[in-house]
């Protein structure tokens, strides 16, 4: 994301609730596939829990892109 949407974001999350849970979402994703990407080896479950984490994380970010612009479109 672009500074300038972070900076809308923090703005925006004490009056946007389900925008701050996405945000809490993606910053744990992001911990926890982090976490399996320094391991040097993944077991096949390990590989099938961090694409399912990248999906989610990706799923939330879309609905924060989403948020963004319903904001901009309405300011």
């Amino acid at each position: 994301m672009e500074h300038e949407d972070i900076e809308l974001i923090r703005s925006l999350m004490p009056q946007n609730e389900e925008l701050k849970q996405l945000m809490t979402e993606h910053d744990e994703f992001e911990k926890q596939i982090e976490d399996l990407n320094s391991r040097a080896y993944l077991s096949p479950e390990d590989a099938i829990e961090r694409k399912r984490l990248q999906k989610l994380k990706l799923s939330g970010r879309d609905r924060i892109e989403q948020i963004i612009a319903e904001y901009r479109k309405n300011r």
